[in-house]
């Protein structure tokens, strides 16, 4: 995983903001949506086995399903065939940690911050993606991930390119 590619050849920029729970999209340095999201429950962190979302600079490595229906559950990036029940209370909590609509895989581009090591990542399977339990969005309340109601990541997926740069600030 040593030299990965630094630099964003899309033009995009996405700025996570922890302690706002907010997401912000850029293209060509100009501000472009703004949407609510949920970081970790257990604040910020870059270790292996944290339960923490990680700060620093990453870049969208990959993006995994593209046409897939609102609410599709995902295990290893891969289609289960089923589809979640989206919960919309802020105290409705689901069985499992589902991923869910869409995938965007980040990379993390520092090394000994969110690459390489017990620190990286990619390693972690940190993502950008939707969830079942949309009540909660705005709130911490993850395992890690950056998760977004399943309309918004669908929209955020449509619009933005693998190698857009992620910058998760607190």
């Amino acid at each position: 995983m040593a030299n990965r590619q630094q630099g964003d050849h899309t033009g995009q920029s996405i700025v996570v903001d922890v302690p706002g729970q907010r997401l912000y999209l850029f293209e060509g340095g100009a501000f472009r949506a703004a949407y609510p999201v949920s970081t970790a429950e257990r604040g910020t962190g870059n270790r292996e086995g944290s339960l923490q979302t990680p700060l620093g600079l990453h870049r969208v490595a990959e993006k995994f399903g593209e046409h897939a229906p609102l609410g599709q559950i995902f295990r290893a990036r891969r289609s289960t065939g089923e589809i979640a029940e989206i919960l919309a209370g802020p105290d409705q909590r689901a069985e499992r940690d589902d991923v869910t609509t869409r995938i965007l895989w980040l990379d993390g581009l520092e090394p000994g911050v969110n690459q390489g090591g017990d620190v990286d990542s990619r390693g972690r399977y940190i993502y950008i993606h939707g969830t079942p339990e949309e009540g909660r969005i705005g709130s911490p309340a993850s395992h890690g991930c950056v998760r977004m109601t399943n309309r918004d990541v669908i929209e955020l997926f449509d619009r933005v390119a693998v190698g857009a740069l992620v910058d998760i600030i607190e």
